[in-house]
């Protein structure tokens, strides 16, 4: 997104986020008409207002602040897409531009789920030998798909191991790598200008 409002938005929600000010928050989503796409459809409740959804959304009254910490990672995201679903509505991260006839041949030649593969957030992520800072890289991602091993999560948590399409296994920074189907924050513009939180796609369980 090349837009000076959207970046504006972005930094409201680094800030509220740090400060965890849902009063603040509530002023940048829409009061009506949020919605939150789930695999078994609409799990808005349209009895409650924007921000009751979008804080059963993210979980911001979970006690460790980790819904807080999920509105920080989407409010650093510099992505978005027009949302196939919803007219007008662009959703954060953008979802990937790639062959879905090859994609699908890709998970039935080596019987996987699409779970079980990730792309790149950029070109050149480095991939090292193992799940260390200063492990020695072998090297570099471009944009395709990679496989995610079952034991994803290496001896350093900040690492997921990977399969490249040379066969290769090496470890790579776990937020360099975004998974299929991937959690969005989803914004329309506002009336006076700007932007305004208009719903989530993904998510927990509802409220």
């Amino acid at each position: 997104m090349n837009d000076p409002a959207f970046d504006a938005l972005r930094q409201q929600l680094t800030d509220i986020a740090e400060r965890k000010d849902r009063a603040a928050l509530a002023k940048l989503v829409v009061s009506l008409g949020f919605f939150w796409d789930r695999e078994n459809g609409d799990a808005a409740d349209r009895r409650k207002t924007g921000i009751d959804n979008l804080s059963a959304a993210l979980g911001l009254a979970s006690s460790n602040g980790t819904g807080w910490d999920l509105l920080a990672t989407f409010a650093s995201e510099p992505t978005a897409s027009l949302s196939p679903d919803h007219k007008g509505v662009i959703c954060s991260p953008a979802d990937p531009t790639y062959d879905g006839k090859a994609l699908d041949a890709l998970i039935d030649a080596s019987d996987t789920d699409p779970i079980d593969w990730g792309y790149p957030v950029a070109p050149g992520v480095e991939v090292r030998e193992a799940g260390d800072d200063k492990a020695p890289v072998i090297d570099k991602l471009g944009l395709y798909f990679v496989r995610v091993l079952p034991d994803a999560v290496s001896a350093s948590p900040s690492f997921i191991h990977i399969v490249m399409p040379s066969g290769k296994s090496g470890y790579v920074a776990i937020d360099a790598i975004a998974p299929m189907g991937n959690d969005q924050l989803c914004y329309v513009p506002a009336v006076h200008g700007g932007w305004k939180i208009a719903g989530y796609v993904g998510g927990g369980e509802p409220q």
